[in-house]
């Protein structure tokens, strides 16, 4: 069995972006490389939507022999090269991933039924970076298995949030009554911190419905 793992950045005040959907807004230091490196080498799937495949896509090929980058920076060009790629999208085409053609495009109304297949089978992890939207959903139907937010020392004071109202975590709230508990979703797991950097890692294991309720 396949664990399924998301791993984003987040600033302090809980935006996945900043204003404009500016991720560079947020922490994207040499601890944050060495720990996307890391988690790629632990899987042997990178499962992304469309947006983020393509930004990917984008900037990461050539990386792996450009000297001016770090060797964290270079190691994931190469891990990202490398991995087999699953995209969820009804618009991308097979000619869309040049120059990753190790690369599977799943339609969205076969996402769950797929990726839930590509679980059961024996492998590495599965690993999202990026994609909110798409895990968001794959989170509200019981198939992540750990969230690892690298959290950063950023105030970007609007963007998009981490956990939008759309989330189980949020909309798990009702009016009226006090804030979700959200260790009855998610039980934090590990901590981490680099020398030099401001980010902290923290690891959650995604509780299932009845572990969640059983704690409630």
């Amino acid at each position: 069995m396949r664990k399924l793992v998301v791993c984003n950045a987040v600033s302090l005040d809980g935006y996945y972006t900043g204003p404009d959907d500016d991720v560079m807004v947020l922490e994207l230091d040499g601890a944050f490389d060495a720990y996307n490196a890391e988690r790629l080498r632990a899987a042997d799937i990178l499962l992304l939507g469309r947006s983020s495949f393509e930004g990917f896509k984008g900037f990461w090929p050539p990386i792996a022999d450009d000297p001016r980058f770090t060797d964290a920076q270079r190691e994931v060009s190469r891990l990202d090269n490398a991995i087999d790629k699953v995209v969820v999208s009804d618009s991308l085409t097979a000619e869309q991933t040049d120059p990753w053609h190790n690369t599977r495009i799943i339609r969205r109304a076969d996402a769950h039924q797929q990726i839930a297949e590509l679980k059961r089978e024996q492998g590495k992890e599965i690993l999202v970076f990026g994609s909110r939207t798409l895990w968001s959903d794959l989170l509200a139907n019981d198939l992540v298995d750990e969230i690892h937010l690298m959290v950063g020392p950023v105030v970007a004071a609007g963007g998009t949030p981490i956990f939008d109202h759309g989330s189980p975590l949020a909309s798990a709230h009702r009016p009226g009554e006090p804030p979700v508990d959200a260790a009855r979703f998610l039980r934090l797991v590990d901590t981490r911190t680099w020398d030099g950097s401001g980010n902290v890692l923290l690891r959650y294991e995604v509780r299932t419905p009845q572990e969640g309720e059983g704690n409630a």
